[in-house]
């Protein structure tokens, strides 16, 4: 009698549909396509590169890389770039389509242009060191006595970083020997929020007790006492850019549950300007590079400020439940003021604030103008993108969310937007026009928080599933799982340097990554 097999497993089923489907999907890419006439054209100023070029229709990115390096001569030493084709070529803020592979692949087999016509092509350098991923917990440090609610490094290197607790106290960390140095206490109640000023010389906190709390940021000392005004909860805090401080006066803004923003004279210690026209709980303050200040509220509004008198310039109404978080497209040049990857200071005051305004200035520059551009994230599941200097009219709403979206981040160079949300995933979108990129997924509950690599290639998200997951933000696919915490990873934050990754969450203990 013949030997009947065994039917094959549900496993050896999926991997014989994936040969099949792998077989299937082979793309067909053409060895001879007739050439394209294209331009180059800088992202930043808008200038063109070598006049008409003609090249085959199925160059690569590489390709063009290497092409662009050659015209602009800097072969020796040379600069990564990414490609997009621009849709409509009179029209900067026209849509924009990625150049992934080649232009075979994303340009004219989709149909987006033909043989025929002229393609714009703008170009835009990265950043041309890379951050590795972190891949292992180097360290988890005890010392907090009830959950860590937010972290944040220092600008300067990822040597320092703050941490504050429900246990009323913040903390600052040596990251090198990976101890703790300075117990911050004087606060009554958790605290929900610290904030680096940008050159690194003082932290802030804000609390539950409705006070904000200054301190040394070498000694770890207390610079005098409480400092009051608001009557409900802390909810932000955000420091003045570098580049527009008066010289030896620190200022920082302070957005509370009482619905108001505060700007804070920390030199004096004292109240500035007091800004209501929230009608409920001001949830998150950024302060911009351009003079403005940008409130979201519970509201469901978001509000722009003039930073020099307090009055309000505009009002952002479309989202249809509260505002949770904002973000920057320069919030990392306005985080890191003339801190760089290179490590080198200038030497100098008016150095110091020159360095802030170039990279703040570079950082914002697109199309040979300086935009300075807000998402905006909330509970109605949807994101907004705006350019407030230019109207009150969204560039582009952003949906996908099943959930209410809790937190947001721009990327270092401002071409992405990551937003973490309570439907379990991360999503990518372009920081320019808004459209959408990716679903990260891997998470199995509500993430809370993300933060980007200083070069923009990689992002670390966490998580109530207790893990910290690092994402390939090209491919939009899980690089390292990074499981080690006890409980829900409540905060997390990516060093400006890159070396290494800090977190905290409801098991009281702060986590140390690198690689």
């Amino acid at each position: 009698m013949a030997t009947v097999l065994p039917p094959k497993s549900r496993r050896q089923k999926l991997a014989d549909a994936k040969r099949t489907r792998e077989q299937q999907d082979i793309e067909f890419i053409p060895e001879s396509v007739p050439n394209v006439v294209v331009h180059l054209r800088a992202s930043d100023t808008g200038d063109q590169l070598a006049g008409e070029l003609r090249i085959p229709g199925n160059s690569t990115a590489q390709q063009l890389d290497l092409l662009v390096n050659k015209l602009l001569q800097t072969e020796d030493d040379r600069v990564p770039y990414t490609f997009s084709l621009l849709t409509n070529s009179a029209d900067p803020d026209s849509a924009i389509i990625n150049i992934t592979n080649d232009l075979w692949t994303s340009v004219l087999e989709p149909g987006h242009k033909t043989t025929e016509d002229v393609l714009t092509l703008v170009y835009t350098p990265q950043a041309v060191f890379r951050v590795r991923a972190v891949s292992r917990c180097s360290s988890a440090i005890p010392g907090h006595g009830d959950a860590i609610l937010t972290a944040q490094f220092s600008p300067a290197s990822s040597s320092r970083m703050a941490t504050g607790s429900g246990d009323g106290t913040a903390r600052v960390w040596d990251c090198d020997t990976e101890t703790p140095i300075h117990t911050l206490k004087g606060h009554k109640s958790w605290v929900l929020c610290v904030s680096w000023s940008p050159d690194a010389k003082y932290i802030a906190t804000g609390s539950m007790d409705n006070t904000i709390r200054l301190w040394d940021a070498q000694t770890g000392k207390a610079l005098g006492d409480a400092m009051r005004g608001h009557t409900k909860w802390i909810t932000g805090l955000s420091w003045e850019p570098y580049h527009l401080q008066k010289p030896d006066v620190y200022r920082f803004a302070s957005s509370s549950k009482d619905q108001t923003i505060r700007i804070w004279n920390a030199t004096l210690r004292r109240v500035e300007l007091t800004m209501s026209a929230h009608s409920a709980a001001v949830t998150c303050v950024k302060w911009g590079g351009i003079g403005f200040i940008y409130s979201a509220s519970q509201d469901k509004t978001v509000k722009v400020w003039d930073a020099r008198d307090g009055k309000l310039l505009h009002s952002l109404n479309a989202h249809a439940h509260w505002v949770n978080h904002l973000a920057l497209s320069t919030d990392f040049a306005l985080r890191t003021a003339y801190h760089e990857h290179t490590g080198k200071v200038p030497a100098t005051d008016e150095g110091k604030v020159n360095k802030a305004k170039e990279r703040f200035e570079k950082a914002a520059t697109l199309g040979g103008e300086i935009v300075e551009r807000l998402v905006t994230a909330s509970d109605d599941f949807t994101m907004y993108l705006w350019e407030p200097k230019k109207g009150t009219k969204p560039v582009a709403r952003l949906l996908g969310h099943q959930k209410l979206v809790n937190h947001v981040s721009f990327s270092p160079d401002g071409r992405l937007i990551a937003s973490a949300s309570f439907d379990n995933h991360v999503k990518l979108w372009d920081g320019r026009d808004g459209k959408f990129l990716h679903t990260l997924r891997g998470h199995v509950a509500p993430v809370y928080q993300c933060s980007f690599s200083a070069d923009s290639r990689l992002l670390v998200s966490s998580s109530k599933d207790t893990t910290l997951k690092i994402w390939d933000v090209k491919t939009g696919k899980l690089h390292t799982d990074l499981p080690g915490h006890q409980d829900e990873v409540f905060a997390v934050d990516w060093s400006p340097d890159g070396k290494k990754v800090g977190s905290g969450g409801k098991d009281k203990a702060v986590r140390l990554w690198k690689h």
